[in-house]
């Protein structure tokens, strides 16, 4: 290995590479993604590759050698030490909002990027209305500290959506309103380990790495439990009972697989039977082609053990930085609690417009218009995929969702370096096998939100160069 790895990439503008390098590094470890004896770029060829000064790099490297990461000797190469036991640092002040830490993830931007919504069809109109006419009229009471968890009108509009599309049952005072599914994750993770005394966390393998790397954060010791075609597979579960479990039941992500019911079942009779609290991410399950969104899980917990989280940020615009969590009943004063003391909150005014749109039938008008011109541009996608590349690629999904999982078929494939190849090009395609804390599958993963005919086509040519 002679250069940077095709997943660390770094943040210009935020400051302290030394750090990006150390943590990013630092994370692959913990979680084993950099197993022990693995080979690193020596300080010299990752700086070049970096575009940074060798100081920079030799500091990171000392970093992570005096924590006993990383070994190397005089005039050998450096690699990844054996560690008795991969527990990760709580470096991080407990009291900090989840948002000022910045995410160690590689960034992928660019054409068929996956999880971003497409913003160009957003209703700026209705949307400028609703927040000129709320910024006017707002009531005292809403701009106060007397809201931690969000204003009335909003969580009666949220629980009124999700309950009439996804069968959540719960009161307003179950649902709390945050900056992002980060925040709620954070939030959920610190609360169960807290209460519970215990450290464990399962997760989907493969699984959202930004939601990893938050239970990590929050001193989880993170479980990987294998899913499959079905979805999260608990009875292959191994380990000490865990604290929380957090899954992507309606809308596995990276595979876009949906949690069969028997599943479905076998996770919920965990969490009862450990006094597990089940996270669920709803975070794109508005997205449904041919059939109606699939039902929450939380609608059909009897065990109040599912905490249901959502996003504003697929469905609309992540600018409008605008999430949720349904939290079971037993769970309601802690975490009003923990919102209020760490200051996690969302402009009344945006609060109050958005309950505006929902109610008066925008969001439900909107949904309807772009889950017809997501299902078209999915569909484009996966056919240009089945008919050019089925040799090389199995296709996997496709029913839901922004994104579209591809698997190579040679399993020897480095999806890594033909990712960052084809990305060369402008694209934001991402590597199946980042997404694995275990024995990795290669693939693709394709976000569709901006499949037109004229970027598809575009996206075979360079697929079919990147092939060649």
């Amino acid at each position: 290995m002679t250069s940077a790895p095709t997943w660390l990439s770094l943040d210009r503008n935020g400051g302290d590479l030394t750090g990006q390098i150390y943590r990013s590094l630092r994370e692959r470890i913990l979680l084993g993604q950099l197993p022990a004896g693995h080979r690193l770029p020596s300080t010299r060829a990752l700086a070049a590759s970096l575009g940074v000064a060798r100081s920079t790099t030799v500091e990171a490297y000392d970093r992570l050698r005096s924590e006993g990461y990383i070994e190397a000797t005089a005039g050998a190469a450096t690699r990844v030490a054996t560690l008795e036991r991969m527990r990760p640092e709580r470096q991080r002040d407990a009291r900090a909002p989840v948002e000022e830490k910045r995410s160690d993830l590689p960034s992928y931007r660019g054409l068929f990027r996956p999880g971003v919504p497409d913003v160009s069809d957003f209703p700026h109109a209705a949307w400028s209305r609703h927040l000129a006419a709320r910024s006017r009229s707002l009531r005292s009471h809403h701009l106060g500290y007397e809201n931690p968890t969000g204003i009335d009108e909003l969580r009666q509009a949220i629980l009124g959506h999700v309950s009439a599309t996804r069968g959540v049952v719960a009161e307003p005072e179950q649902v709390m309103i945050m900056p992002s599914t980060r925040a709620a994750i954070d939030m959920l993770a610190r609360s169960m380990l807290r209460r519970s005394g215990r450290r464990a966390a399962w997760m989907e393998d493969p699984g959202y790495g930004a939601a990893r790397l938050l239970l990590a954060d929050a001193g989880a010791d993170i479980v990987p439990v294998p899913c499959d075609g079905q979805g999260i597979d608990v009875s292959r579960a191994q380990g000490p009972p865990p604290a929380l479990i957090y899954v992507t039941p309606s809308h596995q992500y990276p595979t876009g697989a949906t949690l069969s019911l028997p599943r479905r079942l076998a996770l919920l009779e965990a969490a009862r039977r450990h006094q597990s609290l089940i996270v669920e991410d709803d975070y794109d399950s508005d997205f449904q082609y041919g059939s109606r969104p699939i039902a929450a899980l939380q609608g059909i917990d009897r065990a109040e053990a599912v905490a249901y989280v959502g996003t504003f940020s697929k469905v609309l615009a992540p600018g409008l930085r605008v999430a949720y969590a349904v939290v079971p009943r037993w769970l309601v004063a802690e975490a009003s609690e923990a919102l209020h003391r760490r200051g996690v909150a969302v402009s009344t005014h945006i609060q109050a417009a958005l309950a505006d749109f929902i109610n008066e039938g925008r969001l439900r008008a909107y949904l309807r218009r772009m889950n017809q011109q997501y299902a078209e541009r999915m569909a484009r996608t996966v056919g240009m995929l089945e008919s050019q590349f089925g040799e090389r690629l199995a296709v996997s999904g496709g029913n839901g969702g922004l994104q579209l999982a591809a698997w190579f078929r040679d399993e020897r494939v480095d999806d890594r370096a033909l990712v960052a190849k084809v990305n060369a090009s402008g694209y934001g395609l991402m590597p199946m096998s980042g997404f694995f804390i275990g024995r990795a599958a290669p693939g693709i993963l394709f976000g569709i939100s901006q499949a037109q005919a004229a970027a598809v086509q575009k996206l075979a040519a360079d697929l079919g160069v990147m092939f060649g």
